[in-house]
């Protein structure tokens, strides 16, 4: 009975997220289009950086985002980086700070890969968050464009804190609290809480 009542939460967020990013990428196509070109104007190199995340139970994908750093900048998390700034491209803080360089991750939401909400997909070299994730079971969760750990620090955040902060969402996920984590991502991001670069 707990599985079939499992099965029809994963169904019921899947269907609203499948419809949600539909409805937003239709709202929002022609900032899309316009930030594109805008990219292209002001840097070398293709619009969209794909980098290989850990998704669900540890399979690499693809994730898109619009490219906010110069080529040739190391595949780190930004946070690592010597001098995140000095790879920047002119109008790449400006899209971090808006967080409008994930726009494109709602494509990676359609197809399935990720959810509106669920842990931020790790980069494949982030081996201590990986087993810190699998030894607590959140490897098993969609990762998400925004999630409990996100809009309670981001960036700022410790490694164990952040697993701790997931594991908190595995054990209590409810399709309110999503909406709930998804109302409070728009203040973060509107009031830029939690973004070291």
């Amino acid at each position: 009975m707990q599985i079939h009542r499992g099965r029809q939460k994963n169904l019921m967020k899947r269907a609203i997220d499948f419809t949600l990013a539909l409805v937003l990428i239709a709202l929002l196509g022609i900032p899309i289009i316009l930030i594109g070109i805008l990219i292209k104007c002001t840097s070398r190199g293709s619009i969209l950086y794909w980098s290989d995340r850990v998704g669900r139970n540890n399979c690499i994908f693809r994730m898109p985002k619009f490219r906010t750093m110069c080529i040739g900048t190391p595949e780190l998390a930004t946070h690592l980086l010597r001098d995140p700034e000095g790879y920047m491209t002119p109008v790449g803080r400006f899209l971090r700070s808006h967080s409008l360089d994930e726009l494109p991750q709602l494509f990676s939401v359609l197809c399935g890969q990720m959810s509106f909400v669920g842990p931020r997909p790790a980069l494949f070299n982030q081996d201590d968050l990986i087993a810190l994730r699998t030894a607590a079971g959140i490897h098993r969760l969609i990762p998400g464009l925004t999630g409990w750990a996100q809009i309670n620090g981001r960036d700022e955040l410790s490694i164990p804190e952040k697993v701790r902060l997931e594991r908190e969402y595995l054990q209590r996920r409810s399709l309110r609290w999503d909406i709930d984590i998804l109302g409070r991502t728009v203040l973060t991001v509107i009031r830029k809480e939690g973004i070291s670069h």
